[in-house]
């Protein structure tokens, strides 16, 4: 049974009982009802900002990881391509002007990233612009490693190249400093012993007992051991390739045959007086692209400075060669 209430009327000096009124009560539900609402509403979206479930807890944790691994990336990415930068620097510095090859221009090693957005999948997420620049330039620094990577490919080729040439060209005295017993005549106009006629003398002259030994001053291939050439006598010619054959004449006889594949400093042949020639000694000539030269560049491989400043003095003298 509900409670009557009453009420003081202050007319009538008397308490009046409360009548109650059906729209009223159904006011007042109403009211109470969407005020319960309004709180249970803003009390949720308070808590759903500020109270995390664990589920939502764990999203934001992962997320945090996620934002704090892609920031190590990139620091790592930083010293890449500080590294990456200084190998770029000494290969086009260093070595392949060493190897005569042209630089590598900077667009060239970061070009192929213009045109279309290759990061449109990327956009519209709440880390997107960071996702974005780290995949940026994730694929430039890996563009770069591509490009310096076949730069080295080609430096390789061109060293081994190099190599080769080096091992080939006739670099070395073909008489040991010690087994001479002297430099007789350079290249250059000389007398020769026979008409004493000044004439250009187109090799240099080794005076050396018979029996000397004489090496390969280069890889390469013998192309001729015989002494069908007028005035060489026994003689022997190696193909260094390059454009450089080097001729040993006047031998006693030989240690190589035609054909054969020699390395520098072989032994090919011995000093002898064979030929158009006055006395024992090895006459030694050098070709470049058919043309004879000056050998006395070509001695860098067994001469010390001292000796070779000797030879070039002997060289120099304008005297009667022995051939």
């Amino acid at each position: 049974m509900s409670k009557v209430k009453y009420y003081y009327d202050s007319e009538t000096l008397s308490y009046r009982k409360i009548e109650k009124r059906k729209g009223r009560t159904f006011k007042y539900a109403f009211m109470f009802l969407l005020a319960s609402a309004l709180f249970g509403f803003v009390s949720f979206f308070l808590v759903s900002q500020y109270v995390k479930s664990p589920k939502e807890r764990a999203l934001v944790r992962e997320l945090q990881h996620m934002q704090l691994q892609y920031e190590l990336l990139n620091k790592k990415m930083d010293e890449a391509q500080s590294v990456l930068a200084n190998v770029e620097e000494r290969d086009n510095a260093i070595y392949r002007v060493y190897f005569e090859a042209n630089p590598i221009p900077e667009e060239q090693r970061k070009a192929g990233f213009g045109g279309i957005n290759r990061y449109k999948d990327l956009e519209g997420f709440d880390n997107s612009k960071l996702i974005i620049q780290t995949s940026r330039r994730m694929d430039v620094l890996q563009k770069q490693i591509i490009v310096q990577s076949r730069s080295l490919d080609e430096i390789a080729i061109l060293a081994e190249n190099k190599e080769k040439f080096l091992a080939c060209i006739p670099a070395i005295q073909p008489v040991n400093t010690e087994d001479l017993t002297r430099m007789a005549s350079g290249y250059g106009y000389r007398t020769d012993p026979f008409t004493k006629v000044r004439k250009f003398h187109f090799g240099m002259d080794f005076t050396a007992p018979r029996g000397t030994p004489i090496y390969a001053a280069g890889d390469g291939v013998v192309v001729r051991a015989d002494n069908s050439a007028s005035g060489y006598g026994n003689h022997i010619r190696i193909d260094h390739g390059y454009g450089y054959v080097s001729l040993y004449a006047h031998l006693y006889k030989y240690n190589v045959r035609a054909n054969q594949r020699v390395k520098r400093g072989d032994l090919i042949g011995f000093v002898g007086s064979t030929g158009r020639s006055e006395a024992p000694h090895l006459h030694y000539e050098v070709f470049k692209d058919g043309d004879r030269i000056n050998p006395i560049n070509f001695y860098y491989g067994n001469l010390s400075p001292e000796e070779y400043g000797r030879l070039l003095e002997h060289a120099a003298l304008e005297n009667q060669s022995l051939d």
